[in-house]
């Protein structure tokens, strides 16, 4: 680099964001949280004397495979470099809209099957973090005994049992992963809770995402760098 000092943190942030309708009184919440993740997560690092060199953020918008199209069932970004690409970071989560899904339970394993499989930052870095946040109202589908015949847009790359996607998660270093749920007090996410580097934040019918839970999932972040 330029000033001769190596680069030491990369951190890769995955939102796993349930946009079906019931999430109407939440989305807009989601969506500022979003937006303001990097200047918040940036302005607590420093709190803490530290930095981070590289940060980047993709999201997945995950609905139902039993209700929903093709095109809107699972919406996934590829990874934005939010220094300098945050204004298409900021359009992709603008359009996010609360509609479909039918009723719950919703492909919310799914979508965590699928950020594990991210192209995570694997570069000239000292230490990487790799943190997934669930923001979700409802259960989920079982990977193990799905309610019908899988659809034909089922993508083929999603682990077939809880166990295989247990077994994702334990491959990847203890030290770089984080894993942060904002979810029911439900399974298959109280199951998931006891997963190491996890910490769920019970999420109720009807209220948002507080500033309280905002802070600590921004501090389990920085606590890790």
């Amino acid at each position: 680099m330029a000033d001769g000092q190596s680069v030491k943190y990369a951190v890769d942030l995955v939102m796993c964001i349930d946009g079906t309708g019931s999430m109407g009184h939440l989305i807009e919440e989601v969506k500022s949280a979003a937006l303001k993740f990097y200047e918040r997560l940036e302005a607590r690092i420093t709190e803490k004397g530290r930095k981070i060199d590289r940060l980047r953020a993709r999201v997945i918008v995950f609905r139902d495979y039993w209700a929903d199209p093709a095109d809107q069932v699972m919406q996934c970004s590829e990874f934005f470099d939010l220094r300098s690409q945050s204004p298409d970071f900021a359009n992709f989560v603008s359009q996010i809209q609360a509609e479909g899904g039918g009723d719950e339970p919703e492909n919310g394993l799914e979508a965590v099957g699928l950020a594990l499989k991210s192209n995570w930052e694997k570069g000239d870095f000292s230490k990487q973090r790799y943190v997934i946040v669930v923001y979700t109202d409802a259960s989920a589908h079982s990977l193990d005994k799905p309610p019908k015949p899988k659809p034909s847009h089922y993508p083929n790359d999603i682990p077939k049992t809880f166990d295989d996607l247990t077994d994702y998660w334990h491959e990847i270093p203890k030290s770089a992963k984080r894993l942060l749920l904002f979810a029911p007090d439900a399974e298959p996410w109280t199951m998931m809770s006891s997963w190491e580097n996890t910490i769920h934040y019970v999420s109720e019918a009807a209220k948002g995402l507080e500033e309280l839970e905002m802070g600590e999932i921004l501090d389990a972040i920085a606590n890790s760098v």
